[in-house]
C-alpha cells in the first residue's frame, strides 16, 4: 500500500516506517519472537557479529548473592525499552542483554506474557534512527540508525514486517545523485534486517527487480516473505513513476530471491495479506493503481483498481496461477482502496479479519459478498495537515495520528519544539465495538514536525 511518508512531517502514516519530505509513510508490521524455525545463514555484509548463547552456569555474576539462573529470569522482566539504558551498568549486564539468552527465556517464560511494541521512522531510516514505543508504559527506545549509502537520499514508500527476532526494511522509492536526472526518483531493491538481539543492521540479498509501494507479507509459518508489485513513485510526486507486475519470493534461511508467476498487470500501492495457515494458503493483493490517464490532456491521474487478485500457494510454497476477483466496489462509491490490516482470527469463523480505513471511518471485507460494510467511525478526526495511520495489535484496530504538528516558527526558535509532539491512539475493539484511547508526546518528530512511518513489534516488549 503506498504511504505519504509517516513516517512525515506534517502528517502521520502507520506502516513499518514512516515519516518527512512532504507526506508520511506508515508501516504495521509485528515482531512475533520464534516465529520460524529456520536459522537465517549470516549475512557477508553484516554490521555486526551474531551474539552469544551465554550458557547461564558460566557467564559472570548478574546480581550479587543470587544464583545466575535466578538473576536472568529477573532481568528478563526488564521491557525492551529499557534494556538499552542497562547495559552500561556492568559488563556482565551487558553480555547478558546483549546475548541469544534473553530472548530464549523471554521465549519459554513470557511468550504468552509479552507485550507489543510499536516502531517509529520520523524520516529516512538511514538518516535518523527508528524508535520502539511500548503503548502500555509509554516508554521510547531509540534504534541505531539504518546502514548509509552516500549516494542516495530521500528513501520513502518502503515496505517494513517482522519474521522472528527480526525487523525487515524492503525496497521504497528515493533519489540517487548517480542518476540523470537527480531529480528523478528510483526504486530501490535493498533490503536492510534489524537483529533485536544484537541491535544491528544486516544487509541482505537484493530483490531481482526494485520496486517501492509494493504489497508484501510474510508466508505463514514458512521463513518467507512474498512481495508483489510496485513501482517508482516518490511522496514528493502525486502521479508519474513506474509500475511493475514482477512477483517474488524471500527464503529466510537461503537468504535468496525467487521470481514466482507475475500479476495479471502491472499494479503499485497495492496491500497484501494471507488468508489461512495450513496446507491451503492465499496471497491476496487488494487495489493500487496500474496506467494513468491525463485530465484536459494535461494533468495525469491514476486509474486505481477496485478489484483484488489472489495467487494459492500448493505445498512445497510454489504458486499456481493468479485468479482474480471482481470489483470490491461500484463506482463512485470511493476512488481508491484505503489502509488495510488484517486481525488473525478475527472473524466468526476463526479465520482472518480484514479491516480498512477509509478517511475517517473502518469498513470490514466480507469475503462471501466481495464488498467493504461499514464496521465503525473513528471518534476524534485528524487535524489539519495531518493523516492517520493504521495498525492492529492484540486485536484491536489502532488509529494513530499526530495531533500538534511543528510549526515552522518554532522549530526555527528552539531546536527542542523538533522533538516534540502529541501522539494521539484511538484504539477499537472488532468483537466488543468499543472504542478507548492513549494520548502520549512523541520523543521525535522530523523536521517538519511529522512522522514518516511507524511499525508494530509484537510479542518483543515487557511481561505483563
Amino acid at each position: 500500500m503506498e504511504g505519504s511518508m509517516f513516517t512525515s512531517v506534517g502528517r502521520l502514516e502507520l506502516r513499518c516506517a514512516y515519516i518527512s519530505i512532504a507526506d508520511s509513510l506508515v508501516l504495521d508490521f509485528c515482531i512475533e519472537e520464534g516465529e520460524y524455525t529456520k536459522t537465517a545463514c549470516p549475512s557477508p555484509h553484516s554490521s555486526s557479529s551474531s551474539p552469544p548463547l551465554i550458557p547461564i552456569g558460566e557467564s559472570p555474576t548478574l546480581i550479587p548473592g543470587l544464583p545466575n539462573d535466578i538473576a536472568a529470569l529477573i532481568l528478563s522482566f526488564v521491557p525492551f525499552s529499557h534494556q538499552a539504558r542497562l547495559r552500561p551498568t556492568c559488563k556482565s549486564w551487558r553480555l547478558f542483554l546483549s546475548s541469544k539468552t534473553l530472548i530464549a527465556l523471554r521465549q519459554t517464560h513470557h511468550r504468552t506474557n509479552l507485550s507489543h511494541l510499536l516502531c517509529v521512522f520520523p524520516q529516512d531510516p538511514s538518516v535518523a534512527a527508528p524508535y520502539l514505543f511500548d503503548p502500555r508504559t509509554l516508554a521510547w527506545c531509540p534504534l541505531p540508525p539504518m546502514p548509509c549509502n552516500p549516494h542516495v537520499y530521500g528513501l520513502c514508500n518502503f515496505t517494513s514486517l517482522s519474521v522472528g527476532p527480526h525487523l525487515y526494511v524492503i525496497g521504497g522509492s528515493l533519489f540517487d545523485t548517480r542518476s540523470f536526472p537527480i531529480d528523478l526518483p528510483s526504486p530501490s531493491s535493498a533490503i536492510f534486517r534489524f537483529d533485536f538481539s544484537t541491535s544491528s543492521w544486516d544487509f541482505l540479498a537484493p530483490m531481482l527487480t526494485p520496486r517501492g509501494s509494493f504489497a508484501c507479507a510474510a508466508v505463514p509459518k514458512s521463513g518467507e516473505i512474498l512481495v508483489a508489485g510496485g513501482g517508482s513513485r516518490h511522496t514528493l510526486f502525486s502521479a508519474a513513476g513506474s509500475r511493475t507486475s514482477s512477483v517474488e519470493r524471500y527464503d529466510i534461511g537461503r537468504n535468496d530471491w525467487v521470481a514466482m508467476d507475475g500479476l495479471p498487470g502491472s499494479r503499485a500501492g497495492c496491500a497484501g495479506f494471507f488468508v489461512g495457515d495450513g496446507e491451503k494458503r492465499e496471497f491476496w493483493v487488494m487495489g493500487g493503481y496500474g496506467e494513468s490517464r491525463t485530465r484536459s490532456g494535461v494533468s495525469p491521474v491514476d486509474e486505481h483498481y477496485r478489484d483484488a487478485v489472489v495467487m494459492e500457494l500448493k505445498n512445497g510454497n510454489g504458486g499456481c496461477r493468479w485468479r482474480e476477483v471482481g470489483d470490491m466496489w461500484e463506482a463512485g462509491e470511493r476512488v481508491r482502496l484505503g489502509k488495510i490490516v488484517v486481525v488473525e482470527g478475527g472473524d466468526d469463523c476463526g479465520g482472518p479479519a480484514v479491516f480498512m480505513l477509509d478517511r475517517n471511518v473502518i469498513f470490514r471485507y466480507d469475503m462471501a459478498s466481495n464488498r467493504w460494510c461499514k464496521e465503525s467511525r473513528i471518534p476524534r478526526q485528524a487535524p489539519c495537515n495531518s493523516a492517520f495511520r493504521f495498525v492492529v495489535l492484540d486485536g484491536e484496530l489502532h488509529v494513530i495520528t499526530l495531533l500538534k504538528a511543528v510549526e515552522p516558527a518554532e522549530i526555527c526558535r528552539s531546536r527542542l519544539h523538533t522533538r516534540a509532539g502529541t501522539l494521539y491512539v484511538q484504539i477499537y475493539h472488532p468483537k466488543k465495538k468499543t472504542w478507548r484511547s492513549i494520548i502520549t508526546k512523541a520523543v521525535y518528530i522530523g523536521s517538519s514536525g511529522s512522522l514518516l512511518l511507524a511499525c508494530l513489534v509484537r510479542k518483543y516488549g515487557r511481561p505483563k
